[in-house]
């Protein structure tokens, strides 16, 4: 294996192109690797500029950046594994009445899945990224440690929680010290292509569209109209479809009532939106699936006071961990608001990333 050699996964965006640029400076072998997860007739209905990572326009931005810092590119296609590890899964979530987080899924099944595989496969011993994350061995407790990064508003530390080991092993994030100012300013000094691109806040294969025409076009049964009704099962009205909502969310509902009401369930079996005042839709708790204890290893029996995230941009709440068979429990100290089932809750203890899993229920 090429000593020195890092292979980069370059969006197309700044941050990933100033990844790149600061491994090349330190005096690294750096190859970039761009997924092509988009067939061209999928882009043609979306205007330039909305049209996400990993699409055309993302990899001949991604190849004037390698150009420019005078390193190989190579493009691969991962449509097909995308499709099947990602995009169906997403699907499956929302016709459950579930909120998925696909991103997560991309990170720890794609980028550090077959991603990984094809840079070891070409010499290289670490694959960076573009994340705001930190990742570090910690002697004392003999494990790789996922940690914030150093940019609060940017730390993109939730949506790895699900990495492994070994990927946390093979990973290197080189913004994880910086903060998104400083990023765009490299990136001008430098003078990449990628310095004033537009920032993506969108799900790359949802990207200029919403999530409900998505998925109308791929499963038509989620977007169905049905009953919104009380927690008595009175109904108040008509959704446009379960895809449409999610637990928690209060615009959208076009039900009239004299105080605000708020999506607080989904009978996806039952095609229903079951709506109440705020109050009604907190949670004490919630028990999470699907965990991975990234940087503790495990957890006491009497449980551990840590701090969690039960959606990528939520504040941290204070929160009792314990396991609850295979999974986990979480009691937060204060109800928190639109826990749902389907995303990520993700513990922190200190600026560290202790454990997270998947929200199956809450209570």
């Amino acid at each position: 294996m090429a000593a020195g050699r890092v292979a980069v996964a370059m969006s197309g965006g700044v941050d990933s192109s100033v990844a790149a640029a600061l491994l090349v400076e330190q005096g690294r072998e750096v190859v970039g690797l761009t997924m092509q997860i988009w067939p061209r007739e999928a882009e043609d209905d979306i205007p330039p500029g909305l049209r996400g990572c990993c699409g055309l326009e993302a990899v001949e931005s991604a190849r004037r950046v390698a150009r420019t810092l005078g390193i190989r590119h190579y493009v691969l296609s991962l449509r097909r594994t995308f499709g099947r590890l990602v995009i169906e899964p997403f699907c499956d979530e929302y016709q459950r009445g579930r909120t998925p987080n696909p991103c997560i899924r991309c990170n720890s099944l794609v980028k550090f899945g077959p991603l990984l595989r094809r840079a070891r496969e070409i010499g290289a011993e670490k694959l960076a990224t573009g994340h705001y994350a930190r990742v570090s061995y910690d002697d004392q407790r003999g494990r790789w440690v996922l940690g914030r990064g150093v940019d609060r508003g940017k730390d993109q530390s939730y949506s790895l929680y699900a990495l492994t080991q070994d990927q946390l092993a093979r990973a290197l994030f080189p913004l994880g010290e910086m903060r998104k100012s400083q990023t765009r300013q490299r990136a001008a000094r430098l003078g990449l292509p990628t310095a004033e691109r537009p920032e993506s806040q969108e799900i790359c294969f949802v990207s200029g569209r919403s999530y409900g025409d998505y998925l109308r076009q791929r499963r038509p049964e989620v977007v169905r109209p049905g009953p919104i009704v009380d927690g008595a099962g009175r109904q108040l009205g008509m959704h446009r479809g379960i895809a449409f909502h999610t637990v928690g969310q209060r615009q959208g509902l076009r039900v009239a009532a004299e105080v605000p009401l708020y999506v607080t369930a989904i009978d996806a079996e039952r095609n229903r939106l079951i709506v109440g005042r705020e109050e009604e839709g907190k949670s004490r708790g919630l028990v999470m699936g699907e965990v991975n204890y990234v940087s503790v290893g495990s957890l006491p029996k009497d449980g551990k006071r840590l701090k969690a995230k039960i959606r990528s941009g939520a504040a941290m709440a204070t929160c009792t961990a314990t396991p609850d068979g295979d999974g986990v429990g979480l009691e937060f100290a204060r109800r928190q608001r639109a826990v749902a089932p389907g995303q990520a809750a993700v513990c922190y203890e200190g600026d560290m990333v202790a454990l997270g899993g998947t929200i199956e229920s809450r209570f």
